[in-house]
């Protein structure tokens, strides 16, 4: 299960997908609503006082499915999709909660065009990046890693690796082995927490990050692991292959391939530079 961000006005709410339509984290919908800096115990006594008044359908409604903590692990957290958020915000009272429901059936309306036409998602996820000032060339390789990931996944389904947990140590075990780093390392040599690790890579960390799951795969078909074990020394051997062509390029360029920086800030500097010069 993978955490989504999505914004309103700025501010963050963490959605994933689940019974293939979105769900939505409570908390951070409270937190958008009032404004509260405990938004956990206002949820908390919300959801006791609707239940109090008889609204017990809306708590048997109510998910606890993983998604991204403040400290970038994976918790579990309250959630729903877009029908029960309906019935939660209409006992907030807030002047935001009818705007915000048209923000809510708006995105819930965008996943049900996904499912119909799957070619939808790819463009709106294109658009974003794009809004947020990646490059085009960014877009390409950060889409083509994408489709990758997922021919990955896929192939890790087949070979009964389905496991939450399972796809995140195959994962590190690429990523280990391909840039020294697992991605938690990664993501605090970034200064990363909630943020998406790929989204913030240089062109260099997306093209290995590519290689090491492309190989990844060719080798799990080739070698036709079964089962988790299997499939971990196979991803072993797929990161190994991007991790010897990645410290090649070190050598030859004496400069490190895993950086502290992220694409945004370096495109960021690179314009102020022209700016200046200009």
């Amino acid at each position: 299960m993978e955490t989504n961000i999505a914004v309103f006005r700025g501010k963050e709410i963490r959605k994933t997908i689940h019974k293939n339509e979105w769900w939505f984290s409570i908390i951070d919908v409270i937190e958008v609503l009032t404004g509260s800096d405990r938004p956990r115990k206002y949820w908390s006594d919300l959801k006791n006082s609707m239940i109090s008044e008889g609204y017990i359908e809306v708590s048997e409604k109510i998910g606890q499915l993983k998604m991204i903590a403040p400290d970038g692990k994976m918790r579990l957290t309250d959630c729903a999709n877009t029908e029960t958020m309906f019935r939660i915000i209409q006992s907030v009272p807030s002047p935001k909660a009818e705007p915000f429901k048209r923000w809510m059936a708006k995105v819930g309306y965008e996943r049900v065009q996904e499912i119909e036409d799957p070619e939808l998602a790819t463009k709106r996820t294109r658009a974003l990046y794009k809004a947020k000032g990646y490059s085009d060339d960014w877009i390409e390789k950060r889409m083509r890693g994408i489709a990758i990931r997922e021919e990955l996944t896929d192939e890790w389904k087949e070979r009964e690796v389905r496991h939450e947990k399972e796809y995140a140590i195959l994962t590190a075990e690429i990523a280990k082995a391909a840039f020294g780093v697992t991605p938690g390392e990664h993501k605090k040599l970034k200064g990363l927490i909630r943020e998406n690790l790929r989204d913030h890579m240089t062109d260099l960390e997306l093209i290995f990050s590519m290689l090491g799951e492309a190989a990844t795969t060719e080798i799990t078909r080739v070698d036709d692991a079964k089962g988790f074990q299997e499939s971990k020394r196979a991803a072993r051997k797929g990161g190994e292959v991007a991790g010897k062509a990645r410290k090649d390029l070190e050598r030859k360029t004496r400069k490190k391939v895993v950086s502290p920086e992220n694409y945004l800030d370096i495109t960021q500097k690179r314009r102020k530079q022209l700016n200046e010069k200009g």
